[in-house]
């Protein structure tokens, strides 16, 4: 009975044992494809040899470009009655900005009326003058002065209208306008409504296009050796991790700053979709080249750190993919130099190779 019992629970068991077995031999021949969308998504890049370079890793700020600035003063004094923009505004050449009540402009206007009516009473004597002197009453002399009067104050009359029309004076609301005198984006905005205007005040706002800008370098006395004008550099920015905005060293100062003790380089750079705002800090890298022989390269960015040593992957197919070790001689902020372990032309990862790397091993 026991027999006949044990038996066939055996072969129950065998029979399981074998399923199992044959369930973790497929899943062993499971094999990892990168699929459609995954393949959209990496970037693969071929090895190549390049002359050794190094990096030097700099700082700096972001800040207007000073020839593509324009702050306001005012010519006039008085009080700000309105405003009619905010800071970060994009604003249009002449465009009217704010009012101001001052005491000058009616001082102007009444000079302005008053010229008027003195030319009117210019013009009448300049009538008798020749009409007199068509008659042989008056001479030549009377009939000269009379035109010199008129000519003065009308003159005159020219030099008040071109005031009123410098300060932008609206008759109609008796208020200087203030307008804005070329297009860009308000940087900077010291005024507001009821401020007292005087010769001393700062300005009241400050326009630039931004469409270029600096980034002021640092450079210490120990990378003086390594910077010269004309350098071509990569910039980043905190706010933009892994974008590298290219530019060019246009110009290095002959002295030190005397507040911070660094030689300043200016970087001039297009600042496309206004994505650099001055202000912002900057990370400068320059790769000077140490000469030598070509090495094979691939993207610093393409290792990939593991239990203590670095990988890259090295694709061949869709379905082949070889995760190698590898032990460069030299690296930088951009690429890492190999003399053997990996050959020029064979095709790495360099994006969103870490996803993969885990898929692999797991």
């Amino acid at each position: 009975m026991k027999k006949f019992i044990l038996l066939p629970l055996l072969g129950l068991m065998l029979v399981y044992g074998c399923g199992k077995k044959e369930e973790i031999k497929d899943i062993k021949d499971e094999k990892f494809c990168i699929d459609k969308d995954l393949k959209e998504k990496i970037t693969i890049e071929p090895v190549q040899k390049r002359a050794v370079s190094e990096s030097i890793n700099l700082t700096g700020n972001i800040t207007y470009n000073n020839d593509h600035v324009v702050q306001f003063n005012s010519l006039v004094e008085g009080i700000i009655t309105k405003t009619t923009f905010s800071l970060g505004d994009y604003v249009k050449k002449g465009q009217v900005l704010a009012e101001i009540k001052s005491t000058e402009l009616n001082s102007m206007q009444s000079e302005s009326k008053s010229l008027q009516s003195q030319i009117s009473v210019a013009q009448r004597n300049l009538q008798a003058a020749k009409s007199m002197f068509e008659d042989g009453i008056s001479s030549q002399k009377d009939l000269m002065q009379a035109q010199s009067e008129l000519d003065v104050l009308k003159s005159s009359l020219e030099n008040v209208r071109a005031n009123l029309a410098m300060f932008s004076a609206s008759s109609e609301r008796s208020v200087f306008q203030i307008k804005a005198p070329t297009e860009g984006y308000v940087v900077a905005k010291n005024i507001s409504p009821g401020m007292q205007i005087t010769d001393s005040s700062e300005p009241l706002f400050t326009i630039s296009d931004l469409k270029e800008i600096w980034v002021l370098v640092n450079v210490y006395t120990s990378n003086l050796k390594n910077v010269t004008e004309n350098m071509f550099v990569d910039v980043t920015t905190p706010a933009y991790p892994g974008e590298i905005f290219k530019g060019k060293i246009t110009k290095l100062a002959k002295v030190f700053d005397a507040d911070e003790h660094v030689l300043k380089a200016r970087i001039v750079m297009e600042n496309k979709n206004l994505k650099l705002k001055p202000g912002m800090t900057a990370d400068i890298i320059i790769d000077k080249s140490l000469g030598g022989e070509m090495l094979a390269s691939v993207p610093a960015k393409a290792a990939i750190f593991d239990n203590n040593r670095d990988y890259i992957l090295i694709y061949k197919d869709d379905c082949t993919i070889e995760t190698r070790e590898i032990n460069p001689i030299k690296k930088n902020n951009n690429w890492i130099y190999f003399d053997k372990g990996v050959n020029e032309g064979e095709m790495v990862i360099t994006k969103n190779h870490l996803l993969i790397h885990e898929r692999l091993k797991n």
